[in-house]
């Protein structure tokens, strides 16, 4: 029973099997307010980043606050590098904002893919290369995990950003070369 004044936002959670609702569900969570946007994927090939919308979208996250941060860890930065040239530009605009970190060896194995906002909102793919997963809204719980198992992948990676945007630059393309 609610006595009418409980302003908890309902949990609300969707499953998509198609690379539209895959992309609904990433511009649905990016247009939620938060702070720190946390991304793991193997290669953001599928997020469609560069994209001018989702482009707008995400420099409108960090652009609204200077608080704000965004959190990106992958296996391979060469589909950002070589197809991305609006995400380069955003990292180097955003240098401040924005650690980009790429995953050891050991860590190659891991499947899924996944975007957190804060530890509330989240779009989940169990397997990357399939676009069939599920969104969260207000799911505090399931969030939660998977912030917490994003901050676990720091310790296992490579990190990639640095103070200036020219070193963000230059750490991405040195490691094509890898």
């Amino acid at each position: 029973m609610s006595d009418g004044g409980d302003s908890t936002p309902r949990t609300e959670y969707t499953t998509f099997d198609s690379e539209a609702g895959f992309r609904e569900a990433v511009d649905r969570l990016l247009e939620q307010p938060g702070r720190e946007l946390r991304i793991f994927d193997p290669d953001f090939a599928a997020l469609k980043l560069d994209a001018p919308a989702r482009i707008e979208r995400l420099e409108a996250f960090l652009r609204a606050s200077r608080t704000r941060r965004a959190f990106l860890a992958l296996h391979d930065p060469s589909h950002l590098t070589k197809y991305c040239p609006r995400v380069m530009s955003l990292l180097a605009r955003y240098a401040h904002a924005i650690e980009v970190r790429r995953t050891h060896e050991e860590l190659r194995e891991l499947q899924d893919a996944f975007l957190v906002l804060d530890a509330e909102h989240y779009v989940r793919r169990p397997v990357a290369r399939f676009f069939r997963g599920g969104f969260g809204l207000h799911d505090q719980t399931e969030a939660l995990a998977m912030r917490g198992r994003f901050v676990e992948i720091p310790r296992a990676v490579h990190t990639l950003h640095e103070d200036n945007p020219e070193a963000v630059l230059a750490a991405l393309k040195d490691f094509l070369a890898f």
